[in-house]
């Protein structure tokens, strides 16, 4: 992406890869530092143009548009609260191709750069891929959930994609220790839920008929219910795609994941990281999706991390019940 000036008139032209785009998105993106309330302003007052006509916030570019972009400072860095780079790291690829990208995550890298971290996993992939005109996520992952990761390469892909999450038609298993012995082989759990925030400005999701609805199917895998405490290894299967949804649906059930350090045990997390577990025990293991260009159906599974297996192994040595 080129560095836009500063002191005069810029002129975009938009390509294939962007068509599609609303205005709005498109310059937030490209005036990177710049306050959202400012970048509406300059619609609004007609500094932004596209074919030298004066467009709404909600235009969507066409290929081969023009946009006009006026001279725009962008804020100053303020060096004294600057904020931590993230890991630097060599990204397991599970798929690649003109269209998608998919990566298994580690834990403890978030998305995309926030919350005091400047480069995430989509930032550092965009650092090393230069070339690339388009890179967008298609989903988010928390950041102590690793596993499968999707990306679009092209803007089509990505609307295409999207639809197939928000009708239901991709397929995202996850797997999850718990504490406490689950009894079920297969437990379908609709429970709603409603995003709210802490006084501290975190994000927490919790249970609430007025909440959007939430649909999670549960499988048993093994249980260990001679250990102390019992646990139990569950696929999670996401029916619909809310923020904390697993996490959330398992505490409120009773069982809350291994090392949730929002909604789980605490006393046990803090017990387990003196042990072998020092992180969240979710992980996102198979998705299943139809590409966005050739129809053809695809699955993705990323291999349950060494932490995660180790831990397994661990409680291995106690009575497992396979299931």
């Amino acid at each position: 992406m080129k560095q836009l000036s500063k002191e005069t008139v810029n002129w975009l032209e938009v390509g294939s890869e962007e068509s599609g785009q609303r205005i709005d998105n498109y310059l937030i993106r490209w005036l990177k530092g710049v306050p959202k309330s400012h970048v509406y302003r300059i619609l609004r007052s007609g500094e932004v143009r596209v074919n030298k006509g004066r467009i709404g916030p909600d235009y969507r570019l066409q290929d081969g548009d023009r946009v006009r972009v006026p001279p725009v400072r962008t804020a100053q860095r303020d060096t004294s609260a600057e904020r931590k780079p993230g890991p630097r790291i060599e990204f397991d690829t599970l798929y690649e191709d003109a269209a998608l990208l998919v990566i298994n995550k580690p834990s403890g890298l978030a998305v995309h750069g926030g919350s005091g971290i400047s480069l995430g996993a989509i930032e550092q992939l965009r650092e090393t891929r230069p070339q690339a005109k388009f890179l967008e996520l298609v989903h988010r992952l928390d950041r102590d959930t690793s596993g499968v990761l999707m990306f679009a390469k092209k803007r089509s892909a990505l609307v295409a994609l999207h639809e197939q999450l928000r009708e239901g038609y991709a397929q995202k298993i996850y797997l999850a220790l718990v504490s406490g012995h689950w009894r079920d082989a297969k437990r379908a759990v609709k429970v709603s839920l409603q995003k709210h925030l802490l006084a501290n400005g975190e994000r927490r999701v919790s249970v609430s008929e007025e909440g959007q609805a939430a649909h999670t199917i549960f499988r048993l895998r093994k249980a260990w219910p001679q250990s102390s405490p019992p646990f139990s290894l569950l696929e999670a299967e996401l029916k619909t795609g809310r923020t904390h949804q697993i996490r959330v649906h398992l505490a409120h059930l009773g069982f809350p994941i291994a090392g949730d350090d929002k909604y789980g045990d605490f006393p046990l997390n803090k017990t387990l990281k003196k042990q072998i577990l020092k992180r969240m025990f979710l992980h996102a293991y198979q998705t299943g999706i139809t590409h966005p260009d050739s129809g053809k159906p695809l699955r993705f599974e990323a291999p349950l991390p060494a932490e995660l297996d180790a831990f397994l192994a661990y409680l291995q040595k106690d009575h497992a019940e396979a299931i």
